[in-house]
């Protein structure tokens, strides 16, 4: 069971790190996109039959990761890499980044595959698996949720439902996340969402026309460019 608390009733000192685990979780949810951003740019170049290695290494796609992100937050992770951060927002952005990197890793053998159209790794199987590990390695969890989600895995709970509700309200300010301390499963977590709205890479699966068929086989949503697509949910042990 899930229970929200309001930060009055959370606690003094709970409370007065609710911004520090915000912080932390509007960068954990950032870099993500940033790994999803990278991965739809791709798309096109992973899914070419005509190519065998793509030279898509788990390197390259790194250093883009890193770049969008800085582009996108000003925050430049190649400092992490390769050190020993003390502060724990730096080691989950650090495991987060890992993870991103072990995802890409290990589709190697299919991405690099000569004769073979759509590799199945989207944006979203990216996502997925990276959340997985991210998971094991950390004990937290980030996830990917929509209203109109296509994995079963990817259904928003209660908490994430209303949130995204929110999200698609008239006059929501674009990009604005939401946190909130939280009771599961009678421990205090902190969840936050950020918004994620659909980029022009996405349309081919997600745009228009609604209900034909993407390369995946799924049926398209009908989105345009800069609509709401769903969210990345955080979950964060509380400190």
């Amino acid at each position: 069971m899930l229970v929200v608390l309001g930060l009055l009733g959370a606690g003094t000192a709970w409370a007065a790190k609710a911004p520090e685990q915000e912080t932390t979780a509007q960068k954990l949810a950032a870099l993500l996109v940033s790994g999803r951003a990278v991965m739809a740019e791709h798309q096109k170049l992973l899914n070419d039959p005509e190519k065998g290695d793509k030279g898509f290494s788990p390197q390259v796609f790194s250093d883009k990761v890193v770049a969008d992100y800085l582009a996108k937050t000003g925050n430049d992770l190649k400092a992490l890499k390769g050190a020993k951060p003390a502060d724990e927002a730096s080691k989950l952005l650090l495991a987060l980044l890992e993870a991103e990197e072990e995802a890409v890793s290990e589709a190697q053998p299919v991405l690099n595959l000569k004769g073979m159209a759509f590799k199945g790794f989207t944006p979203a199987v990216f996502g997925l698996r990276t959340g997985e590990k991210f998971l094991q390695k950390t004990g937290m969890r980030l996830k990917q949720t929509s209203l109109l989600y296509r994995n079963a895995v990817n259904k928003p709970d209660t908490f994430e439902e209303a949130t995204l509700r929110r999200f698609a309200e008239t006059g929501w300010e674009k990009g604005k996340g939401v946190g909130a301390l939280s009771e599961e499963g009678g421990k205090r977590v902190y969840r936050y969402m950020m918004p994620v709205y659909i980029a022009k890479p996405c349309l081919s699966c997600h745009g228009e026309p609604k209900g034909e068929l993407d390369i995946a086989g799924r049926k398209k949503e009908g989105y345009r460019e800069g609509e709401l697509r769903g969210a990345i949910s955080v979950m964060l042990k509380a400190p």
